[in-house]
């Protein structure tokens, strides 16, 4: 009976830990560190308060141009219709 092979261990991210001021002043280019693959824990007196990296596959997903999040795909025929005189006069038109 052949053994299962070990896998692979993936190769660690590269952690980097800066203080909430560093944080502040350069979270853009922190961003794009962590969009990269690194790790920024951000630390507030030394104590690790939060930890910036890479979301997950579902989370980078781009929404598709028109596409919207309630999957709505229906819309009536007569949604642009005006409306009946009895709604206008509840709206005081």
């Amino acid at each position: 009976m052949a053994a299962n092979p070990i896998p692979k261990l993936k190769k660690q991210a590269k952690r980097v830990q800066v203080n909430l001021y560093e944080a502040k002043t350069h979270l853009s280019s922190l961003v794009e560190r962590a969009a990269k693959g690194e790790e920024i824990v951000i630390a507030k007196a030394g104590k690790p308060m939060a930890k910036l990296v890479t979301p997950g596959p579902r989370l980078a997903q781009v929404r598709k141009p028109g596409g919207n999040y309630m999957k709505i795909t229906y819309i009536a025929d007569d949604f642009d219709a005006p409306l009946p005189e009895d709604v206008l006069t509840d709206f005081g038109l």
